[in-house]
């Protein structure tokens, strides 16, 4: 394989204990090639600095970045993505682990489907005190073979992108507070790249372990829906009238029949936690002043 060179970027905010986990995963598979791990701290308010700059410190292979002028997971990538001249840009979250073999075996399928934008396959992996909300998060999994199929895109945990994908259609849409996956993915197949699923290439997410974490993050899935909406009209939808629910996997019969009953009734919920954050992002859009008018960034700027 000829090793092209590439970018790992990781976004994170106040998450000490996961971005360790991720740095201590990658950098053994960068030894000897051009590639280079960069994490970038969204303005955190702990030790997360810290924790980075002490990896970054003794291995030159691994640079800190800052974001401190937008709170956006997507401002964070970008800063990555425009502090780099890599050929291949890489996306995974801090809290992640990969196999020994991940960077290699993904970039040998990235070339030899000669794609331009690629998800990998996505495990969750479970605690071992496994909670009722643990094993919801672990049965509906990450679908990305599906979000791929059915909704052009797979998740900034995951990605694989050729920099002259983002020299075309842009960097992420800063603005979401969640969706800018999807947006972006649509984008880039909107522009006819080649987009593609590596089933045998598997990187390991850990799940969410209570229905705090759960809530927090259908709040926030659903303000990106209703910010998808208000910044992509002709794409996604006229504000005020929340998209149909999409991609939640029904309970499967060969569960406990009580994980069953218990799924059936947290689908029901965090759907309805989903329509409280696009409400409420709704009534924040209406009521503010400023709409909030500014553009994607171009890879330039």
């Amino acid at each position: 394989m000829s090793f092209q060179s590439i970018s790992i970027i990781v976004p994170v905010y106040n998450d000490p204990e996961g971005v360790e986990t991720t740095i201590r995963s990658i950098p053994p598979q960068l030894k000897d090639t051009p590639a280079q791990l960069i994490v970038v701290d969204n303005d955190s308010t702990d030790r997360t600095t810290d924790v980075v700059r002490s990896y970054a410190d003794d291995d030159d292979q691994i640079t800190l970045l800052h974001e401190t002028d937008i709170q956006s997971s997507y401002a964070a990538r970008n800063t990555g993505i425009q502090n780099t001249d890599s050929e291949i840009l890489a996306f995974v979250d801090a809290d992640m682990t990969v196999p020994e073999d991940w960077l290699e075996s993904a970039l040998n399928e990235f070339q030899s489907s000669n794609a331009d934008y690629m998800g990998c396959n996505v495990d969750l992996t479970l605690p071992e005190d496994t909670t009722l909300a643990a094993r919801y998060d672990y049965h509906t999994g990450f679908p990305i073979e599906q979000y791929l199929k059915h909704q052009q895109f797979a998740p900034t945990c995951c990605l694989f992108v050729r920099r002259e994908v983002f020299e075309d259609v842009g960097l992420f849409d800063h603005r979401l507070t969640s969706g800018g996956d999807k947006e972006f993915g649509n984008r880039v197949h909107q522009a006819g790249y080649d987009m593609h699923f590596a089933e045998n290439v598997t990187m390991y997410h850990p799940t969410r372990n209570s229905l705090r974490a759960h809530l927090k993050k259908d709040l926030r899935v659903g303000r990106g829906l209703c910010q998808l909406q208000h910044y992509h009209p002709n794409r996604y939808g006229t504000p005020g009238v929340p998209p149909r629910p999409s991609g939640i996997k029904q309970p499967d019969r060969e569960l406990p029949l009580g994980d069953r009953a218990a799924f059936t009734v947290f689908s029901g919920f965090f759907t309805g936690v989903r329509g409280i954050g696009y409400y409420t992002e709704w009534l924040r859009n209406n009521q503010s002043a400023e709409a909030h008018h500014t553009e994607i960034p171009s890879l330039e700027e």
